[in-house]
């Protein structure tokens, strides 16, 4: 199971947890080493566009993608590369979309972050951020209505985010439906570099779950075991039927919003402060020190994992991007909708009414 993580395959969160505590850090240290790549072909030119890392919330992102299971849903944002991983994104899907390519599931035609599998359970980020949890509220009870039971969506938000009306409407609207939505907040202190003292009033994210009647739970950001913990059991509550979940994870982004950003606002109180560890080093010293895997195994993974990431971008960047004279994209998936009473479209364009059956 844990190679699986190797082969682009979804981990399924089974066995004992020291398993999935090994599981969670492959799928971190893959995540780190991939961002890297990124950031340096970026550094070099060769990336167009922003690029935006998740380094300091893997461990969150990592546990969000593995307590979710096949036929859930999960709406990940920028710094979710290790909760995209860990629910089976092919790591060809980021380095295709960050280059470009034809072949990556945006076909070298959007923003290197919007990509997505929609027919997957992988939704495409809608920048304005507090937008996603609508977005899942509406898959959910689309299930609902046909009778589809025991799925989960997961939408990963920042604290900012939470400040935003759409995420407040999207909250009341799960709570009163009792929707199986788990709300995953990635406290890191800054809004891109609006501190949370300038965000909110309230003493605690998780506050704002009490007026809607929604369950929160708030953890350690920077702890491995405890977002394995609480994003398990906020995804167990959610599918048994006890309605929306909020879970609030305490961390720092230890990195600028992306790399176009030098983070010179961050406080260095706050990255001296607990908040600061790195949820990698963490949990690599645990591995070390309870000791299921050794110096040698932790070698072994990591070279693995580089391995994975030079053959991606080896692979990318041997490949075309898009042909404009032969491009045959839809804007959507239903292809055939495109056509519907295409020949009346030039009557709406001069001001008639468009009466369809």
């Amino acid at each position: 199971m844990v190679e699986a993580v190797l082969e682009h395959q979804r981990v399924e969160p089974t066995g004992s947890f020291p398993e999935l505590y090994a599981k969670a850090y492959r799928v971190m240290l893959l995540a780190r080493i991939l961002d890297e790549k990124l950031a340096s072909l970026y550094r070099t030119g060769k990336i167009t566009g922003g690029c935006f890392l998740g380094r300091g919330q893997e461990a969150l992102s990592a546990a969000t993608g593995l307590a979710l299971r096949n036929g859930d849903v999960f709406a990940p944002l920028i710094r979710d590369a290790a909760g995209r991983l860990a629910f089976g994104e092919p790591v060809l899907d980021a380095v295709r979309t960050y280059l470009g390519s034809a072949l990556g599931p945006m076909r070298g035609r959007d923003g290197n972050v919007h990509r997505g599998r929609p027919r997957e359970g992988v939704l495409a980020m809608i920048s304005h951020l507090g937008a996603m949890p609508a977005v899942v509220n509406g898959i959910l009870f689309a299930r609902r209505l046909k009778g589809i039971q025991g799925t989960v969506g997961a939408a990963s938000l920042g604290d900012g985010a939470t400040s935003t009306g759409a995420f407040h409407e999207a909250l009341n609207q799960a709570a009163i439906e009792k929707l199986p939505l788990v709300l995953v907040v990635a406290n890191n202190q800054y809004a891109y570099s609006t501190p949370n003292t300038r965000q909110f009033a309230c003493a605690d994210l998780t506050d704002k779950a009490v007026g809607y009647g929604v369950e929160a739970r708030k953890l350690d950001g920077t702890d491995l075991a405890a977002c394995l913990r609480g994003l398990g059991e906020a995804v167990r509550r959610a599918r048994a039927g006890h309605g929306p979940q909020l879970v609030v994870a305490e961390l720092l982004r230890m990195c600028g919003h992306g790399e176009h950003d030098d983070a010179s606002y961050i406080d260095p109180r706050i990255k001296q402060s607990p908040l600061g560890r790195d949820c990698l080093r963490a949990a690599e010293q645990h591995l070390r020190e309870t000791q299921p895997a050794d110096s040698g195994q932790l070698d072994a993974w990591r070279r693995e994992a580089q391995q994975q990431v030079d053959e991606a971008i080896a692979t990318v960047q041997r490949e075309a991007g898009p042909d404009p004279s032969t491009e045959d994209w839809c804007a959507l998936s239903t292809r055939h909708l495109i056509g519907i009473h295409s020949e009346l479209l030039p009557a709406v364009a001069a001001g008639g009414v468009l009466d369809l059956p």
